[in-house]
């Protein structure tokens, strides 16, 4: 935990804990974030330390018991602005649906990758004092935190019945056009490149080289927006997939595909059921799977049928799908990739990939 206590802040946090014998990891990990106070839920005072930053709960989530008492407790009044973060045994639909009628602010999950769940941690439980002296820095840190806020809104609160807003994306997208425009997409993709789960690190990237692509094009600023926005959407649709089948191990059989390919036909009439999200990102959401030949999902749509705006979040996709590391594969070179992407003639712009060549290449 050496390398990890580099950063270690003035935040103070309360580990209210169940299993206390399972929790010495997570103290450990939190440790390197602040300072940790450790007690039995049965424990959890009525009157927190005024400089507590937040909660961490970790108890069983299918006891009854348990969850009656920490209700109990996190219903006084000076809980109820605190951030609470939980800790998920496994990733049931179930315990994310109890920890979230809790109050929780956001979840992690068992087994813990410490590296890739600080982030997580300094996200849920902000530090007013600062953890990062540059604003270079703080520019990153809170781009990549209103950005996994989405993805948090996406595929835990939407999956609890909880509705995505317009708003909620709105909010992010300053913070992080901000951070890659202040800093670089190398760091932005080595930031988000540490987070333990596989969908979210996908439309992180994705955002990432969207973001990175429309500043190298020169876009103005609204239309920057515009992708940002989309990039962060395109696959809602996934967070009415089984959580099983999106963090498969190896690759899908010809019934599980099909199932995964229904998520942008699902995203779209989620959030068109919903309502207040512009065309443009409705488009996005439903055609980014399309291919210029019509070889595509879900609607084969081919040629002129297809709008710039999915042109460029299609070329993105692929390129991070390619570069990223997946449970059955190791990740392709970035030239691996690209050359991929060109023998991809007749599905993709080619003058649009082409235009892409000095984002892909110029970030590492």
């Amino acid at each position: 935990m050496t390398a990890l206590a580099n950063n270690t802040s003035k935040r103070r946090l309360l580990l209210a804990s169940d299993r206390s014998d399972q929790s010495n990891e997570l103290a450990s990990i939190l440790r390197s974030v602040g300072e940790v106070d450790t007690v039995l839920t049965s424990e959890i005072p009525e009157q927190p330390a005024r400089d507590l930053s937040g909660i961490v709960v970790d108890i069983n989530l299918r006891s009854p018991e348990a969850v009656q008492l920490v209700r109990a407790k996190l219903q006084a009044d000076a809980y109820r602005e605190m951030p609470r973060l939980f800790v998920l045994a496994d990733a049931l639909h179930h315990a994310s649906m109890q920890a979230w009628a809790l109050g929780a602010t956001d979840t992690i999950s068992r087994p813990f990758d410490a590296r890739g769940i600080l982030q997580r941690i300094r996200a849920a439980f902000p530090d007013d004092s600062g953890y990062d002296e540059t604003d270079r820095g703080k520019a990153l840190n809170r781009g990549v935190e209103a950005a996994h806020g989405v993805m948090v809104k996406i595929f835990e609160r939407m999956r609890a019945g909880e509705p995505l807003k317009y708003d909620d994306i709105v909010a992010a997208e300053n913070k992080i056009l901000k951070a890659i425009k202040h800093n670089s997409l190398r760091e932005w993709l080595t930031t988000v490149g540490c987070h333990h789960q596989e969908t979210y690190r996908h439309c992180l990237f994705v955002t990432g080289f969207a973001v990175a692509f429309a500043q190298h094009l020169g876009m103005r600023e609204d239309d920057q927006r515009r992708l940002a926005r989309a990039a962060l959407l395109h696959d809602v649709g996934k967070a009415f997939i089984p959580v099983a089948l999106l963090d498969k191990p190896g690759p899908l059989t010809v019934e599980e595909m099909a199932e995964m390919r229904e998520h942008p036909r699902r995203g779209y009439e989620a959030l068109s059921a919903q309502g207040g999200f512009p065309p443009e990102m409705l488009d996005v959401i439903l055609h980014h799977h399309e291919f210029l030949d019509g070889t595509g999902y879900p609607n084969g749509l081919s040629g002129n049928q297809i709008s710039d705006i999915v042109r460029v979040t299609t070329i993105v996709d692929v390129y991070a799908a390619l570069v990223e590391k997946r449970a059955y594969r190791l990740q392709f070179t970035h030239a691996k990739a690209f050359s991929m992407m060109e023998e991809m003639a007749g599905k993709l712009d080619q003058q649009l990939l082409q235009a892409f060549r000095p984002v892909a290449f110029g970030h590492y």
